[in-house]
Order: structure tokens, then C-alpha cells, then sequence
């Protein structure tokens, strides 16, 4: 089996050994409609990076195999897959099999890189290329499961099957109802490096994103990145762009120590973008994801070794992440919430930690002395304020322990009465229902913070609060940052608040964050850079 990197296109980016430092090939499909627009793709392809592309014959309209296939071949900057998927194994091409299995030989002859062939068909299309079969070529023996993610026993056996049907390079794809499920294909990925099998095991779905990035780390043969944002051929598949750009693809190595953002939903966050660019930075050999969570406590039993070294956590799991970790430093013990979560390297225990309260109280302070044109003095400018929280889950904890601690008089506003009430009790404040807070006004001057969900992407136009009831706050703060100014803050700014955008706090709990992970400074300015572009 010929190594990867023989394979990298001149063109590609970063594709010297000694610049890149694992052979994983990163795979563009091409699924235009005619051959002249597979012929530009093919070109923004090499442009972007790509070590070789994947040729779907069944997007094609008019398809003339002899002449399409020389032409795709001749004009091709990078090496080229051909793949002409049936509608059994979720393609498009819904014709005579006999013709489909003669086009994937025609292709073979006329000089393909590679052949994806279907397991179902896989003994008979090697069977008949024996003997005949170019050197160069190698084929794919692929098999999909759109379904679910089997056992590992099962996984091993289907591997098995797929080599004994003669392929130069095993592929199996399933689905993720659970980001664990990813867990068993690495497990076989790895396990296959030592048998020398080359292996592409990829999981679709957004909970199946890690196994499209992490392949890397663990030995995958070839992923797929997209020319664009929703051009998939399979579902979860990331772009180049990002591959490259954002989770510096080449750079990792079965060394590279994982971080990630445990949410749901969780796409929207902009963690990635701010600890990648860090990383990169200054040389760190780490990687941060999203991990798209539904059960923690089940994430953590499964993602267990030391290779998975540390998280940042939000909405729905701050709370029950306390439970998760063998230790939980006191500030996040009293808040009952923990946002940074580290896996000691020594023996593999999660320590739990709360950064939220000092970012968000921080850039709270910082408008309030924007209001009043003070400096930063000693007093906080949240002393003796009625301060106003809405939400009683983890950030609302967090913001609360916070405003108590700098000597404000907190009430918590909740849908939920009864939790609104528990954590009143706990911070020794007041609390309502979020229905009785449109005609709370016992006071102008105060300070409200939001920190729910209400208003975040794609929910834009919902507010917690109406414009009405905003003109006794001095200052409106917001934990969502996606959109930056929410229709919140857009409307407290309207009625002569000032505002504190929950990128403020994002920046400002990142900060430690980043020091937990890496040991190192936290690069501050940087991150304002970041930041700044959105």
C-alpha cells in the first residue's frame, strides 16, 4: 500500500512531511451537476488545500461515462475517487447495476486514483478486475449505515468483511445517536493501525462531528471536507476551510491533547475559533471541538483516557457537570455550577472549576464605570445595586454568587417560580417568576442580567423581557453572544441603559480557561482581536 502522502497533490497547503504531522488526507467531494462545473470545483479544490477529490458520477445530468470520465481525469489538478453511488447506499444513481459496476472499471482503466465500491458488490467488482487492475488504483470497499453506530464486535467483524472482499482500503460510515458512539470507531480505527489496515471510519450526524476531525489524531486514512457550508455528501461533513483553518488538521498528531465545548445545542459557540487561533499561536499541541452532549455523566465514562484533557461546559450540563468531577474547587461548590472542567494528567481525575462569574461581574463593573466615567477603584460599583437575574440554571448561579459576593441586593426572576425561590434562598436574595418581572420597578438604577437562552441564534426576535419594563435598569447585561447585540440589549440601549454584551463574558471566563488548559498566559489581546470579528 503506497503511503498517503505519495498521494498529496504539489498544490496542497502544509504538504511537505516535515510541515505536516499526520498523513490523514483531506477529501473535497465534487457533486456538480455537469463536468464543466466538476471541472471549476475541481480547481477551487486544489486552491483550498485538498489532497484529492471525490468524483460523485451519480450527481451528474447528462453523463457520458467514456468521454466524462477522461475529461474529469485530464482535468483534474489533485488525484481523484470516483464514486457512483446507488439509491440502496444512499445515492443518487437509480439504474441497471450491471452499467454502474462497467462504468466504476471504465473509470479504474482510464487512470482513476481511486474506486469506492460498495461491499454489497465489492467480491464480484474485484473478482472481475483481477489480473487487470492498474497499479496505481486502489479501491475503496465502503459500507454505510444511516441507522445507528454498532458495537465494536460488530464493527470488527464488518472490517473483516470488508477486507476479505479484497479491499486496498476499508471504509464504513454510521450514524451518531450519541456523540459516544464515536468512541467505538476510534477504538477500531487505532486497533487497525496495528494490523496496517488502512482505514477511513467516519460517523455522520452533528454528534458524529469529532470523528471528521479527530480521524488525525487516530490514524484515519482520509476524511471529507466541503468546497462549502451545506454542500454535503453526507450529513456532518465540515468544510476544508475549517478542517484547515480552524482545527489546524495537519498539526495534529497521536500526541495531540483534545479540549472541547460540552453544550446543547452547542454549534453555535465561537470556543473553537478562540482557543484554536491561541493554540496555534504560540505552538500549543492541542485541538478544542464541539461536542454536542446529551448525557455528560455518559461522556465522561466513555471519553476516559488522558488524550481527552480538558472541556469548557454550557447550557443544559453546567450543573450536572458538578456531580461528573472527583473534585470541584470551592467558588464552584458555593455557585453549584462548573464551566471548566480539567483532566489531571497524573492520574486521569476531572477537577471542576466556575469561570463564569468573574467574566461576567468583570465586564458588569467595567460599564457601570463606563456610566459613571470612574476609574477602577476598590469598591465595586455593584454594592448596595438591586440586581436582577434572570434564569436559575448555572450561569444564573454563577451571576448571582457573583453580584452577592461584590455587596449587591440580588433577585432572581425564573419561569420556573420554585427554582427561582431555591437559588434566592441559597444567595440569600428575593425571587419572582419571569411573569412578574415586567412590573418589577421598586427602584431605577438597577442592573439585569439575562442569562438564559432567550434571544440566542436562531431565535432571534425573543426577548426575556418587554422594552416597557426596561427603563429602571441602569445597565442590561446578556450571556448570549450569538447574535452579540440581541434584541435585549438592542431595546435596552433604546430606553438610555448601558449595555454589556455576553461576548464580555465569553472573553472574560476564557481567560482562565485557557491558563487551566495550557499552563500558559492567557494571550488577552488576541482574543479581543478574535472576537472583535463578531
Amino acid at each position: 500500500m503506497e503511503s498517503p502522502n505519495l498521494l498529496v497533490a504539489s498544490g496542497s497547503k502544509l504538504v511537505s512531511g516535515s510541515m505536516r504531522k499526520n498523513p490523514t488526507l483531506i477529501c473535497v467531494p465534487i457533486m456538480g451537476e455537469s463536468v464543466d462545473k466538476m471541472v471549476v470545483d475541481m480547481g477551487k479544490a486544489n486552491a483550498s488545500g485538498a489532497d484529492l477529490v471525490e468524483i460523485r458520477l451519480d450527481g451528474l445530468k447528462n453523463f457520458n461515462p467514456r468521454e466524462n470520465i477522461k475529461t474529469l481525469i485530464k482535468e483534474s489538478p489533485v488525484p481523484t475517487l470516483f464514486t457512483y453511488r446507488p439509491i440502496w447506499e444512499g445515492g443518487q444513481y437509480d439504474g441497471d447495476e450491471n452499467k454502474r459496476v462497467d462504468v466504476l472499471r471504465l473509470a479504474m482503466e482510464l487512470g482513476a486514483d481511486y474506486i469506492d465500491v460498495e461491499l454489497q458488490v465489492a467480491r464480484e467488482f474485484n473478482d472481475s478486475v483481477r489480473g487487470k487492475k492498474p497499479e496505481k488504483c486502489k479501491v475503496i470497499v465502503s459500507s454505510h449505515n444511516y441507522q445507528y453506530t454498532p458495537s465494536v464486535e460488530d464493527l470488527s467483524n464488518l472490517v473483516a468483511r470488508i477486507q476479505a472482499s479484497g479491499a486496498d482500503i476499508v471504509k464504513f460510515a454510521t450514524t451518531a445517536l450519541d456523540i459516544t458512539d464515536v468512541a467505538r470507531v476510534f477504538q477500531i480505527t487505532v486497533h487497525s493501525q496495528v494490523s496496517h489496515v488502512p482505514i477511513i471510519g467516519l460517523v455522520m450526524g452533528e454528534r458524529g462531528l469529532i470523528s471528521r476531525i479527530l480521524c488525525a489524531k487516530f490514524g484515519g486514512f482520509l476524511t471529507f471536507g466541503t468546497l462549502e457550508n451545506g454542500i454535503v455528501s453526507a450529513p456532518g461533513q465540515p468544510t476544508i476551510k475549517d478542517l484547515l483553518d480552524l482545527y489546524n488538521f495537519r498539526q495534529m498528531g497521536p500526541d495531540t491533547k483534545v479540549f472541547g465545548i460540552i453544550g446543547k445545542p452547542v454549534g453555535h459557540s465561537k470556543s473553537p475559533i478562540l482557543y484554536n487561533e491561541a493554540f496555534k499561536s504560540v505552538g500549543f499541541n492541542g485541538v478544542f471541538v464541539h461536542l454536542l452532549v446529551d448525557d455528560i455523566a455518559k461522556f465522561f465514562q466513555t471519553y476516559s483516557s488522558n488524550d481527552f484533557a480538558g472541556f469548557s461546559c454550557t447550557i443544559p450540563h453546567k450543573e450536572a457537570a458538578v456531580k461528573c468531577c472527583d473534585e470541584v474547587d470551592t467558588v464552584a461548590k458555593s455557585i453549584g455550577a462548573v464551566n471548566c472542567i480539567i483532566r489531571r494528567q497524573s492520574d486521569g481525575k476531572l477537577f471542576g472549576y466556575n469561570t463564569d462569574y468573574v467574566g461576567a461581574i468583570s465586564a458588569i463593573e467595567d460599564g457601570l464605570r463606563g456610566r459613571l466615567n470612574v476609574g477602577g477603584g476598590v469598591s465595586s460599583g455593584l454594592a448596595g445595586k438591586l440586581f436582577v437575574v434572570i434564569g436559575a440554571g448555572g450561569a444564573g448561579k454563577a451571576l448571582a454568587y457573583g453580584a452577592k459576593a461584590k455587596g449587591a441586593r440580588v433577585v432572581i426572576a425564573n419561569r420556573t417560580y420554585d427554582r427561582a425561590r431555591e437559588l434566592a434562598e441559597t444567595v440569600g436574595g428575593h425571587a419572582l417568576s419571569l411573569a412578574d418581572l415586567e412590573n418589577f420597578n421598586p427602584e431605577d438604577g438597577m442592573v439585569l442580567a439575562n442569562t438564559t437562552s432567550i434571544g440566542m441564534q436562531p431565535k432571534v426576535d425573543e426577548t426575556p423581557i418587554p422594552k416597557h419594563a426596561l427603563g429602571h435598569y441602569a445597565l442590561v447585561f446578556d450571556a448570549v453572544y450569538t447574535p452579540k447585540i440581541t434584541r435585549l440589549l438592542r431595546e435596552a440601549e433604546e430606553s438610555g441603559a448601558t449595555i454589556v454584551s455576553g461576548v464580555e463574558m465569553f472573553i472574560g471566563q476564557a481567560y482562565e480557561q485557557y491558563e487551566r488548559f495550557t499552563g500558559l498566559p492567557a494571550p488577552k489581546e488576541l482574543f479581543q482581536k478574535i472576537m472583535a470579528k463578531y
